[in-house]
């Protein structure tokens, strides 16, 4: 016999249509629909879903971040992300001639759309991302008409219907970017584990470090005593107010490092799926400031306080301003401000390897996110182009840390590549650690898993 479970969808008319036919290929759930075109309705529906159902599923980010801010749900809450294969959908449409282009778009991350233009290799002009903090539809709308009537924006791609139709009746031309059937299955999957098997993990204890970058150079450069009293309680509101988001608490340790902890289910909502840390971009923005953050997840408290203390030193290691996650099997996930982070074991534990990569400036980090885009996609020749992005450095820097590698023999130059015909040749190197033994028992063992 089955178990049903009761489904809560919230979202407009047009996409829980969508999840409606999605839904009927599920037949555990039993679905208890609320559609509205008003964006403000989604904490009204929360509420009176909530005694009701025993999960609830938003159509997108805006009306689950809008609802989270005024209701403490009970339930195990989701909400169904917009990938690239909706941005694709909603580019044609908006641009059906495949003219040059430039567009306002909120709702989606920059990374995500920067990553499908690439693909698409369509010369778009500079794109013009909303950068509000507030989810305000009067804001978004504004923020469109103003960039379309400065003459910076031929159009708008907004994932919030209500606002798609405030600039329909501007006359501004738009898309509304939708969620794919894909996306729907994949969100529903994931509603349909957190009533069962995902249960236990919702409430697993998460510990989370966060470092301010130069904390002791900042104090000694400040001119009294006065001024660093007041950026630390300014420091410390903006901590507790995110780590507020989380449900969470948080504890000074004192010399600019503070902790937090949390729970796993509520820390996945809040990062997307590990695909956001909003206190980096708000740290860097309000205050100045840049910080190093590493997230612990274990079997104990213990345990993910290790896990904590390791992710920081990535964090570190790769220069600050940035997240990593450290997971129960001390795998990491990061860095987790990129649009898809990438997963790769902790450590190499081949002495002679690592000594060798020591001597050329190669950090274990480095070596591990490297073999895991060689496992991932079996690939060993990348340009340096290339492996500043995977590394997350500037092409500069990527040169001139190929040219150490390569006086330690780590990488060899096998080629060019000529990209057009004014472009210089980009050098072609092949990754020659990575086809070590140890390194290939390495790559086989995370593939098996």
């Amino acid at each position: 016999m089955q178990v049903k479970i009761k489904i809560g969808v919230i979202g407009p008319v047009a996409i829980v249509e969508s999840i409606r036919e999605a839904i009927k290929s599920f037949p555990n759930f039993i679905p208890v629909f609320r559609a509205s075109d008003q964006i403000a309705d989604a904490p009204v529906f929360a509420r009176e879903l909530m005694d009701e159902v025993e999960v609830l599923l938003f159509s997108g980010y805006y009306p689950y971040k809008i609802a989270k801010e005024s209701v403490a749900f009970s339930v195990p809450v989701h909400y169904v992300p917009l990938t690239g294969t909706g941005l694709y959908r909603a580019l044609f449409r908006l641009n059906p001639h495949r003219r040059r282009g430039s567009f306002s778009i909120d709702t989606l991350a920059r990374q995500a759309v920067e990553k499908v233009l690439d693909e698409l290799g369509e010369p778009f002009a500079a794109m013009h991302y909303y950068g509000g903090g507030s989810y305000q539809v009067e804001e978004m709308i504004r923020f469109h008409r103003e960039a379309f009537e400065q003459g910076g924006s031929d159009g708008a791609l907004t994932g919030v219907k209500a606002v798609s139709d405030a600039l329909t009746g501007l006359g501004i031309p738009n898309e509304w970017v939708t969620p794919t059937v894909q996306d729907i299955t994949v969100s529903l999957e994931r509603a349909l584990l957190s009533t069962e098997k995902r249960r236990n993990k919702e409430s697993q204890i998460v510990f989370g470090l966060i470092q301010i970058d130069g904390y002791t150079q900042w104090v000694e450069r400040s001119t009294s005593e006065y001024d660093v009293q007041k950026r630390k309680l300014e420091i410390h509101r903006m901590f507790l107010d995110y780590v507020g988001c989380l449900d969470g608490y948080l504890t000074s340790l004192g010399g600019g490092e503070y902790q937090f902890v949390t729970t796993r289910g509520i820390f996945e909502r809040e990062t997307r799926g590990y695909k956001s840390i909003p206190l980096l971009t708000d740290a860097k923005t309000a205050l100045g400031v840049s910080l190093s953050i590493g997230v612990g997840f274990g079997k104990s408290a213990n345990e993910a306080g290790t896990h904590a203390r390791l992710a920081l030193r990535q964090s570190k290691e790769f220069g600050g301003d940035i997240c990593f996650i450290v997971l129960e099997d001390r795998s990491v996930i990061g860095p987790v401000e990129m649009a898809h982070p990438m997963v790769y074991g902790l450590s190499i534990t081949d002495k002679d390897l690592l000594q060798k990569a020591e001597k050329a400036g190669m950090t274990a980090a480095y070596m591990s996110k490297l073999m895991a885009q060689v496992t991932r996609l079996g690939k060993t020749e990348y340009t340096a182009q290339e492996l500043a992005s995977i590394l997350g450095v500037t092409v500069r820097s990527a040169h001139r840390i190929m040219l150490q590698w390569l006086d330690a023999g780590l990488v060899e130059i096998v080629g060019v590549e000529k990209i057009t015909s004014r472009g210089r040749p980009r050098q072609v190197y092949r990754l020659s650690f990575a086809a070590s033994p140890v390194c290939r028992g390495e790559q086989e063992r995370a593939s098996a898993e």
